[in-house]
C-alpha cells in the first residue's frame, strides 16, 4: 500500500540517521583497541565483583554466627539446681508425688453378659 506521507517519513528517517552518524562517528580500531576494550570491561566488572565478594563475606559470617549460636545453645551451662533435668523428667517426677491427692482410684464393674459377642 502506498501512502502519500511515506516519502516524507523516509526522508525524516534518513535525516535522523545522518545526524546520528555525525554525532557518533565510527571508531577506527587501532593497535590499542582490544586493550582499551578489556579495560572498560574490567572496570564494569570491578563493582559487580566487589559486590559478590561482599555478599560472600556476609554469607560466611552468617553461617559462622549460626554455628556459634548452635554450639552455645547445645552446650550445658553450669550446674544449676533449677535446670538439672529436662522438662519431661520434671513433669514425670512432680506428677506422681504432688498430684496424688487429686486422683481417686476408679473401679469399673462389667456386667456378666455385656462383654460377650
Amino acid at each position: 500500500m502506498y501512502t502519500p506521507n511515506r516519502g516524507s517519513d523516509e526522508e525524516s528517517l534518513d535525516a535522523l540517521f545522518q545526524e546520528y552518524r555525525a554525532a557518533c562517528p565510527d571508531r577506527d580500531p587501532g593497535a590499542n583497541f582490544m586493550p582499551e576494550l578489556w579495560q572498560r570491561i574490567e572496570a564494569g566488572r570491578t563493582f559487580s565483583f566487589s559486590l559478590g565478594r561482599l555478599a560472600s563475606g556476609f554469607v560466611t559470617a552468617a553461617v559462622a554466627l549460626t554455628l556459634a549460636m548452635a554450639v552455645y545453645l547445645y552446650a550445658p551451662h553450669g550446674s544449676s539446681p533449677y535446670y538439672s533435668e529436662t522438662y519431661v523428667e520434671a513433669l514425670a517426677a512432680g506428677h506422681a508425688a504432688e498430684n496424688a491427692d487429686y486422683f481417686e482410684a476408679v473401679h469399673f464393674e462389667i456386667p456378666d453378659g455385656a462383654g460377650q459377642l
